[in-house]
Formats: structure tokens, C-alpha cells, sequence
């Protein structure tokens, strides 16, 4: 099996406040592991899962195809109308906890933490 195969990578899924049990004592393991994939929060209250890397770059790249030829599409359409020419994008992104790239848009969480940002910038030939 190759070493990519193995690969994995923690997703934060949800950062949440602990719970008191009924006897007043924090909820939460005691393994230590800021990403337990257990239901009840951590001490430090982080949930993740663990992502195959390889997956990541299959959904990664199969985002990054579906974006780029729709703004070569749209770039061509705006070179046919205006003259002008798209120099720059910049997209959020969020990666779900089962590896999915989602792209952020307005009115909500672009500007949370987690969300990454992809900048292009046209390659002057």
C-alpha cells in the first residue's frame, strides 16, 4: 500500500461549549485528543474526523476543475462584451467533516474561522 494510501488529516468539525453533567463536573473524555470523534465534547470542546488525505485532493481538485471552467467561461464572455479582463479572483472555501469542498457564499460564513481562502491571479505570458 502506498504511504498517501495511510494519510490522514483532522477536520475540525465543531468547536462547542462544555456541558455540566447533573453532579456539577465538566461533560467531556479524558483521552487528551483535542479531535475525539466521540459525540460528547473534549475538555478543550473540539470535535474532528480524521480525512483521508487522498480523498481531500480528489474533492480538491475536482472543485478547483469545476471553478476554473466557469470563470474561463465567464472570462471569455466578459472579454466578448466589454474588452475587459478578469485579473483576479479570490474564493472561501470550508472542507466538511466527510471531505467535501464547499464554496462559502454571502451572508453567512465567509468570514468565520476554518474557511480558507483560494486567491488567482492572471499569469501575465
Amino acid at each position: 500500500m502506498d504511504k498517501v494510501d495511510d494519510e490522514t488529516i483532522w477536520i475540525v468539525t465543531a468547536d462547542t461549549p462544555l456541558t455540566s453533567k447533573d453532579g456539577g463536573e465538566k461533560a467531556g473524555n479524558d483521552s487528551g485528543n483535542p479531535f475525539d470523534e466521540s459525540p460528547v465534547p473534549t475538555k478543550r470542546g473540539t470535535r474532528g474526523a480524521r480525512l483521508s488525505v487522498r480523498k481531500l485532493e480528489a474533492e480538491m481538485s475536482k472543485f478547483l476543475g469545476v471553478v476554473g471552467g466557469l470563470f474561463n467561461r465567464a472570462q471569455k464572455q466578459v472579454n466578448q462584451q466589454s474588452g475587459l479582463k478578469l485579473d483576479e479572483i479570490e474564493l472561501s472555501v470550508e472542507i466538511s467533516g466527510e471531505g467535501e469542498v464547499k464554496l462559502l457564499g454571502t451572508g453567512g460564513k465567509a468570514g468565520t474561522k476554518g474557511a480558507i481562502t483560494l486567491k488567482f491571479k492572471r499569469v501575465e505570458s
